[in-house]
């Protein structure tokens, strides 16, 4: 199991690095700079004012030199200073948003988690059932809704006219004279709804998968030979069936954090949540390349070690995999 760690953190060294090129690479080659974007139609900016910006903030030296200062600094932790009027570190602007979207990202993965496992599993027992067939009804809707619309189709719905739950941002404007619990109350409300268009679509999926998962594992042999046995249903299928049926989720779940990472960037711009995603989308408005690329290694950290904890649950729930004889 520590050689099999040993080279899947090996392998994310090289993978890390080269997203940082990538992704530095397409900020830079994108229209519009720091020093010129809002000051195109800025009669009082000259061109030498527009030169000296971009001396201050560096972009007159080739690109090349430009990515190996950054990297220089982000191996001791610096992301540098924001391009921003406030001019604050980027480390300290992430750490203030990066909460929010870590908690709505998590809180998704568990609905994911504690909703499509189950009706994967009971669609595949009861196939072809009335359930099997609205549940399929079901995923070709939450794959085919796209997220931005179902929020504000939700927003206007449950926020504007039946008032059940607030559409906006993370606290009531009274949060701070409420009591403890009435606090936590407040929270979950606006977060209900942020969660939930964050997850539907991996829900649609991913229910799905487990379905085909444990159609393939309930036809195997030695289901049949258990079956024969006069072994009990429940058994089969919650601690025979079930645990390799999973095996293809945890690699599924792992894969589905970039998608729930990006997908921050519209459901926190749609529902105003001080998040990482809303900060993305300002920064790369403004073009702010130190933030955009510190928010683009932390998504890329993030994801690394989302794949990794997937690699390191099926290597785990399959000891093939861990001893390394199909590795």
């Amino acid at each position: 199991m520590i050689a099999y760690l040993s080279k899947r953190l090996a392998a994310m060294i090289p993978l890390l690095f080269g997203i940082t090129i990538i992704s530095f690479g397409m900020m830079h080659l994108a229209p519009g700079e720091p020093s010129v974007v809002g000051q195109e139609f800025n009669p009082k900016v000259s061109a030498q004012d527009i030169e000296r910006l971009r001396s201050y903030y560096g972009l007159d030296k080739p690109l090349y030199e430009q990515y190996w200062h950054w990297l220089k600094r982000l191996a001791v932790l610096d992301f540098g200073q924001s391009f921003s009027a406030d001019g604050r570190a980027v480390l300290d602007k992430i750490s203030e948003r990066i909460p929010v979207t870590l908690s709505i990202n998590m809180l998704a993965m568990l609905f994911i988690i504690l909703i499509a496992i189950p009706i994967g599993v009971a669609s595949a027992v009861r196939r072809d059932s009335w359930f099997d067939k609205g549940m399929t009804v079901f995923v070709f809707i939450g794959f085919a809704i796209p997220s931005f619309w179902l929020g504000l189709l939700l927003m206007i719905g449950l926020g504007v006219n039946l008032e059940w739950l607030p559409v906006s941002g993370l606290h009531d404007y009274s949060w701070q004279q409420m009591g403890f619990w009435q606090q936590q109350l407040d929270l979950c409300e606006h977060l209900l709804l942020p969660v939930f268009v964050s997850a539907i679509g991996g829900l649609a999926g991913m229910s799905r998968f487990m379905r085909t998962g444990m159609l393939d594992v309930i036809r195997a042999d030695y289901i049949t030979t258990a079956r024969a046995m006069g072994v009990p249903e429940g058994t089969i299928r919650y601690r025979l069936a079930l645990k390799n049926a999973i095996l293809p989720i945890i690699t599924l779940l792992g894969l589905s954090i970039p998608g729930l990472i990006g997908g921050s960037v519209i459901v926190e711009q749609l529902f105003s949540l001080p998040g990482m995603g809303l900060l993305f989308f300002e920064a790369v408005m403004s073009r702010d390349y130190p933030l955009v690329m510190g928010i683009t290694v932390i998504g890329a950290v993030l994801t690394l070690l989302g794949n990794l904890i997937a690699d390191i649950a099926y290597a785990w729930a399959d000891p093939r995999i861990r001893h390394g004889r199909d590795a």
